[in-house]
């Protein structure tokens, strides 16, 4: 039997995802669609003897929270829980923290996958690498090639050509290490929790001697990254299996775009219904577009590709849309025309007005490049990328609204460029 855990983090980690964060948990922000976990879990549902997918994170539950557990239960058929850390753990503390909630009812192996990554998560071939490789208990770490003046913000793996074992992991090196970058998705079994023990146990003395009060909380703070997988590299006992399929961080609300279109890509051979196709009566489609069977579409608007529209989106004659995620209860009024941006819940953008954005797309010369986590500033002006509108924003007619990021409930009344605007 299997399981797997999700890291989903909490909320102080959301802040670059602002002001999208403030109205729903990150990992529930829709991706092509649907909840940007969804995807996670529909990947670990597919895998076959997948027992029971935990949860792990610092989030209070919420209502929200709640009604997607309860969803995803009855729609996946299989039991789906959230284990709530009392603070944030560290991608090592929070599986070590719930580790008799793992190891009940002896899984041989599980998961673990960051939530924050897009990918087509080859879990079954994982699975099928590690019976191939390594001794019966080794740990498997999926990992990808990115180029090399990016790979120095990944954490990077020396494997050994011939056999995958990994030899050394440097974490966020300074200098070039390795081409190949962890794409925070492992296939681990309960041996684990040794290597994790081993590394509780050192941090627990070193806090009694530091700090004899006050000790036990930070001694729970481990990272798998930088604590385990370093110390495991050339041991014999960690893999990694590279792979071909598209991966991508979701760290910044421009990501999300760019991780739509990867998963809406994947939606011809996985879900081809959840695609738009061009009928009669209905709008002109060009390229992959998800509409939400509740949106109200004129037909003389033309969507895609890379659109996604949300339940109750109302979207007006001559409208054009292309690379955005418009979502649920936005209101796009005759003529206006938006380009890579995402429109928050509740928002209307007036008639022959314009919101645009640049995009933050990975290098398309280069496979092996990745999208660059963008500082919000550069040289003290704002980095141009997509424009955002928070919840409930009001975009009058015939502005334009260029490179911005529009935080919640706000009227406006003139166009603006390369601003904040709070």
């Amino acid at each position: 039997m299997l399981k797997a855990v999700v890291l989903i983090g909490g909320p102080q980690k959301g802040t670059r995802f602002r002001p999208l964060s403030f109205e729903v948990p990150k990992p529930l922000f829709p991706v092509a669609g649907v909840p940007m976990l969804q995807h996670h879990i529909e990947a670990c549902a597919k895998v076959s003897n997948m027992k029971e997918i935990l949860l792990v994170g610092f989030y209070q539950p919420n209502e929200e929270l709640t009604r997607f557990l309860a969803n995803a239960q009855q729609q996946f058929k299989i039991s789906i829980r959230y284990l709530q850390e009392y603070s944030a753990l560290g991608t090592g503390g929070g599986i070590y923290h719930f580790r008799d909630q793992i190891v009940s009812g002896s899984p041989e192996a599980f998961f673990v996958l960051n939530a924050d990554v897009c990918s087509a998560f080859p879990l079954t071939e994982m699975l099928t690498f590690q019976k191939e490789h390594g001794e019966p208990n080794s740990f498997v770490i999926l990992g990808t090639t990115a180029n090399r003046k990016q790979s120095l913000n990944y954490g990077c793996i020396v494997a050994n050509e011939e056999t995958n074992e990994v030899q050394h992991y440097v974490e966020k090196p300074s200098t070039f290490v390795s081409d190949i970058i962890n794409c925070g998705i492992y296939l681990f079994n309960p041996d684990i929790f040794k290597h994790i023990g081993a590394v509780f146990q050192k941090n627990q003395q070193d806090m009694l001697l530091e700090e004899p009060n006050n000790g036990w909380h930070r001694a729970e703070h481990i990272r798998l990254e930088q604590d385990i997988f370093t110390a495991l590299a050339g041991q014999g006992k960690l893999y990694v299996y590279k792979t071909l399929g598209f991966w991508s961080q979701i760290k910044s609300a421009g990501s999300a775009i760019y991780a739509s279109r990867l998963y809406l890509n994947q939606y011809h051979t996985s879900h081809p219904e959840r695609l738009a196709t061009n009928k009669e009566g209905g709008p002109k489609i060009s390229g992959n577009v998800y509409i939400h069977p509740t949106a109200n579409i004129d037909p003389t608007a033309t969507l895609g590709p890379n659109v996604s529209i949300g339940m109750g989106v109302t979207i007006g004659a001559g409208v054009r849309v292309r690379e955005s995620i418009i979502l649920h209860n936005a209101t796009l009024q005759d003529h206006c025309c938006v380009l890579n941006s995402i429109v928050g819940w509740e928002s209307t953008i007036g008639k022959w007005a314009r919101v645009e954005g640049t995009p933050s797309d990975p290098n398309p010369n280069d496979p092996y490049s990745k999208i660059d986590s963008e500082t919000l500033f550069r040289e003290g002006k704002l980095t141009p990328s997509i424009t955002i509108l928070g919840c409930n924003v009001s975009i009058p007619s015939e502005v334009i609204i260029l490179n911005s990021i529009v935080l919640p409930h706000k009227d406006l009344n003139r166009s603006f460029k390369n601003q904040i605007i709070l």
